[in-house]
This record gives structure tokens, C-alpha cells and sequence, in this order.
């Protein structure tokens, strides 16, 4: 009966993609912060976090709350869809977060995303 009812979450949850743009006044210190506390959200909620990139400084292609640059970071995670909606008010309070966007992946972006990690780990080595 267990099993059952931990292959039915299991197969509730989706797969998700998040991308936000912290503010580029930040130390290295406190973005690193800033990742790790939404990071905490997933995993407290239950989440399983697949894969993390942090993209660095980049420019914008339009300014946002008086600012052209920003720092990027994206995880990719599964979760229940109620996760997400935790995740978002979360952005929505933190002021070291100018945008976020948060996508469900389907069947096939979930695999070229894994291929994607696959073939950048294979360039690492």
C-alpha cells in the first residue's frame, strides 16, 4: 500500500526549469545566499533538484528597475505544481530578485535538457 501511494507522488511530479535575475549590487557572498535560500525552499518542500547552473553577470535586453545587468541562475528541478507556486512568492518577497520565470518542462525538453548537461559534463572531463 505504501509503494503505491509513493509511485502515485512520484508520478505527480513534474518536471520543472527556473531562471531568476538577482540584482548586480550583490556581493558574491549574498547572491550565493540568495541561491541557497530558494534552493532550501525546493528541498523543504520536497522537491529533487536536477541540475543548477549559475550563468553570472550578464547583460539585459532592457533595463530593469533602473538596471541593465544582472546575475542569472537556473535550476531545474521536480517537484509537485504546488512547489512552485511556494517558490514564486518566495521571488516575489525577496528584493535581490528583479525577474524570474518558472517553465513546465515536457517529454522532450526534459531530455534534450539532460543530453544538454550530459554532453557539457563530457566537455568538463
Amino acid at each position: 500500500m505504501q509503494n503505491l501511494i509513493i509511485n502515485q507522488f512520484i508520478r505527480m511530479m513534474n518536471q520543472y526549469e527556473t531562471v531568476f535575475i538577482m540584482t548586480p549590487v550583490l556581493s558574491d557572498q549574498q547572491m550565493k545566499e540568495t541561491v541557497e535560500k530558494f534552493k532550501g525552499i525546493l528541498t523543504a518542500e520536497g522537491a529533487e533538484i536536477i541540475n543548477e547552473e549559475s550563468w553570472g553577470l550578464k547583460k539585459m535586453a532592457y533595463p530593469i528597475q533602473k538596471k541593465s545587468t544582472g546575475f542569472y541562475q537556473l535550476i531545474e528541478f521536480k517537484a509537485a505544481p504546488e512547489v512552485v507556486d511556494k517558490l514564486e512568492v518566495g521571488y516575489r518577497r525577496d528584493e535581490r530578485v528583479i525577474r524570474f520565470l518558472t517553465v513546465k518542462m515536457e517529454k522532450y525538453a526534459a531530455l534534450y535538457a539532460e543530453k544538454r548537461r550530459n554532453k557539457k559534463a563530457n566537455k568538463e572531463d
